[in-house]
């Protein structure tokens, strides 16, 4: 979008159309206490040509994604968009209404979403799905307070595999209350949450493949979970590894929360994204978020409504079910497109594809001097150690061209035993030359 500025006739046109005579006095309603006293050092205006270039300038400093070895996931990766994606989600077809409370205008859209909450129950092996949330780690806050809501308990045990950012989230949701406890971080596996499970516990939270990489055993978890009462919810942040991996609804899940960026949607330097939320039907009024079902017209022709809404609640916000009033309708477009385009077969095929890649990355990793790999299981992702600071490492290896991967002190600072660690990823975009490249990059760096 292209910044054009107003004349001072345009300016006085709008001042005069609100009964105001000035600009200063359009803010007179701002303490003046608060008001700045200085002048900002800023440069003097440049022609809008001289302003692209800079521009251009500074956007040619990014190294992409694309544009070397890359390694970089804990919770976003990167993985093939077919060119179709981007060309179907532009249709008019779905170029509806941004909230789709008028079904006769926004069939395109609501139908999309009915498609994509059927999806995402079969991925995730649950009986009933959401039309998406923001993200991941919003999805997840949302599960532990549907959660609470069901058991009418306050305990929540957050796994210490679960992503950092995941868990802050949480805590930012839970902020003030009590009955959170965070485990510890367990980039070996360790720590046993079923031990913190009692009476008094309303759900557990785990991730798997957890932020570490390791895949953890769902169906026991489950069982220990259900013995106290409590709910077991299941995070996953690669949603391909469900091509491959059990879903988590058939091995006892009672809510799966997942980030869908890896179908349908690029990195993009971070966002938008688009998290999923699936659980049992038996749950679905404590669902926030939206949900779109099916129903029939007037003439008996197949049509699509939101049968389900929270906004329903905004006039009483302290009683709603979730102040989450929307949903990431662009990504889950994305998302359906993509897996549709895949198929059962073509998503089995991917997550094939990526822990082969993966299983490359480990052996290779596994046989430079001073690396141990920690994961005895893992899908398409992998922590190492190293023999000195990662974060050093990392940043040497970036100069290099290679992006190794993430460093664990960069998520979880000031933990111990972490500042050795690296998280690393491979996809299918993975070659063996940028594997080639990495190992002998580390092995350069640790000689």
């Amino acid at each position: 979008m292209r910044y054009l500025p107003h004349s001072p006739a345009d300016r006085a046109e709008m001042l005069a159309a609100i009964g105001v005579g000035s600009v200063d006095e359009l803010f007179s309603a701002v303490p003046a206490s608060v008001l700045s006293t200085f002048s900002p050092d800023l440069p003097d205006h440049q022609p809008e040509f001289a302003v692209e270039a800079h521009m251009r300038a500074l956007a040619g400093r990014n190294h992409a994604a694309g544009d070397g070895p890359f390694f970089v996931g804990a919770g976003a990766y990167r993985h093939h968009v077919p060119a179709t994606v981007d060309h179907l989600i532009q249709r008019s077809e779905w170029l509806t209404a941004y909230t789709p409370y008028q079904p006769e205008v926004s069939q395109g859209t609501l139908q999309m979403l009915f498609e994509f909450q059927t999806q995402v129950a079969h991925l995730t092996g649950m009986e009933v799905a959401n039309a998406s949330m923001y993200d991941g780690s919003t999805a997840t806050a949302e599960a532990v307070l549907m959660a609470r809501r069901i058991t009418r308990r306050d305990k929540v045990v957050l796994s210490g595999g679960l992503h950092p950012q995941y868990r802050d989230t949480v805590v930012t949701y839970l902020s003030g209350e009590e009955g959170l406890t965070c485990l510890s971080p367990s980039p070996e596996g360790q720590g046993d949450i079923v031990d913190h499970i009692d009476e008094g516990t309303a759900a557990i939270v785990v991730q798997t493949p957890d932020f570490y990489g390791h895949l953890r055993d769902v169906p026991a978890l489950a069982r220990a979970a259900h013995e106290k009462g409590a709910l077991l919810i299941v995070v996953v942040t690669e949603i391909v590894s469900l091509g491959l991996i059990e879903a988590p609804g058939a091995l006892g899940a009672d809510i799966v929360v997942a980030e869908g960026q890896s179908i349908g949607n690029p990195l993009t330097f971070g966002g938008p994204y688009v998290g999923l939320l699936a659980c049992r039907e038996k749950f679905v009024r404590q669902m926030p978020g939206r949900l779109c079902g099916e129903t029939v017209d007037a003439q008996g022709r197949r049509g699509f409504v939101l049968t389900l809404s929270t906004r329903e609640q905004h006039i009483r916000r302290e009683k709603a079910t979730s102040n989450i009033c929307t949903n990431s309708g662009l990504c889950a477009l994305a998302f359906s497109i993509h897996l549709s385009l895949l198929g059962e077969t073509g998503l089995t095929r991917l997550a094939r594809l990526n822990h082969a890649r993966a299983c490359a990355l480990a052996d290779a990793l596994a046989a430079v001097p001073g690396v141990e790999v920690l994961n005895e299981s893992f899908f398409n992702e992998m922590t190492i150690r190293l023999p000195r600071a990662a974060a050093q490492i990392v940043d040497a290896l970036a100069a290099r061209g290679i992006l190794a991967g993430v460093p664990v002190s960069r998520l979880q600072p000031g933990e111990p035993d972490v500042d050795r660690l690296i998280v690393l990823a491979a996809t299918e975009l993975t070659t063996d030359a940028d594997i080639a490249a990495l190992v002998e990059a580390l092995k350069g760096e640790l000689a």
